[in-house]
């Protein structure tokens, strides 16, 4: 019986600048970085080193070719967050693209932009 999502697997065109996004202007950390010396690089990536769920930034093309029959769009990511206003105001300085604070019944939520356009959202839960 599955209890957890344990990972989610990102697919990015530039494993660098992806990294560089999450963990610069998001604020997560590296977890684990793998390189298997033939053109597979995986890197692990969460909130905290710590955290439950994490996410893998795996090279598109590199996947693709591996597995043509994968769909590698991206996932869609709902964040928590205990203070969306001050997350809000963070991103905005860090110059994350941010959509606008909206209510909704289940609590407030904004989506953003990673740094190749992929939007996800976060939410402050009532």
């Amino acid at each position: 019986m599955i209890n957890k999502v344990g990972q989610i697997m990102l697919y990015v065109n530039n494993q660098d600048e992806s990294l560089k996004f999450w963990t610069e202007k998001f604020g997560f950390s590296v977890i684990s970085e793998e390189d298997n010396g033939q053109g597979l690089r995986w890197i692990e990536i969460a909130p905290t080193k710590d955290a439950q769920t994490s996410i893998i930034l795996h090279n598109k093309e590199f996947i693709a070719k591996m597995q043509p029959e994968l769909n590698l769009a991206t996932p869609s990511l709902m964040f928590y967050s205990d203070n969306l206003d001050e997350l809000y105001k963070d991103f905005s300085e860090k110059n994350i693209k941010v959509g606008e604070l909206v209510n909704m019944p289940s609590g407030r939520v904004f989506n953003f932009a990673d740094n190749e356009e992929n939007y996800f959202a976060v939410m402050e839960k009532k």
